[in-house]
Parts: structure tokens; C-alpha cells; sequence
């Protein structure tokens, strides 16, 4: 069975399973699924800051759009390094 597959049947269990074994469920995972989700004070500082930033109108934001091409150049300048740092480790050195 895939993971797709496995995680498919988990959340179908969790939304008609029964409670009790749900429950039992819950105790068994409940550390790992607190921790999972659960910020450093650092970051949520950083979150809290950046709230505050946008709610005073001084966060920078950006709009889809500009998202996209950011995105876009970062990946186009990954690959190009990469490229780049491929091509000196293959040429022989002289």
C-alpha cells in the first residue's frame, strides 16, 4: 500500500472512526502531533512582529503576482549556480 493510499484510509478513519478509538488514537500520537506544530518563542516573536509590521502598515507585502516572479528568479538563480558549480567540478583544471 502507497503512503497516498495509507494517509487516505487515516483520514477517512479519522472522520467516521469511532470516538473511542479515536481518542485512543489521539493519546498514542498526542506528543508528536503538539511538537509538530508547536513555535519557538523565537518564532513566534518574529511571527508576532511581522502581524504588527502589516497591521501598522509597515510590513512589506506582496501581491500574487510579485510572489510568482520572486519565486520564478530565485529558482532560475539555484539553477543557474548549480549549473555553474556542476561545470567546475567536470573541467579539468590546467
Amino acid at each position: 500500500m502507497s503512503i497516498a493510499e495509507i494517509k487516505q484510509q487515516l483520514h477517512d478513519y479519522i472522520n467516521y472512526g469511532e470516538v473511542k478509538k479515536l481518542k485512543a488514537l489521539y493519546v498514542l500520537l498526542e506528543d508528536d502531533i503538539t511538537r509538530l506544530y508547536q513555535l519557538s518563542e523565537d518564532q513566534k516573536k518574529e511571527l508576532d512582529r511581522r502581524y504588527n509590521d502589516h497591521q501598522n502598515g509597515i510590513g512589506k507585502t506582496y501581491t500574487w503576482e510579485e510572489t510568482l516572479d520572486i519565486t520564478a528568479k530565485a529558482l532560475a538563480d539555484r539553477r543557474k549556480q548549480s549549473a555553474e558549480n556542476i561545470q567546475e567540478l567536470t573541467d579539468p583544471k590546467i
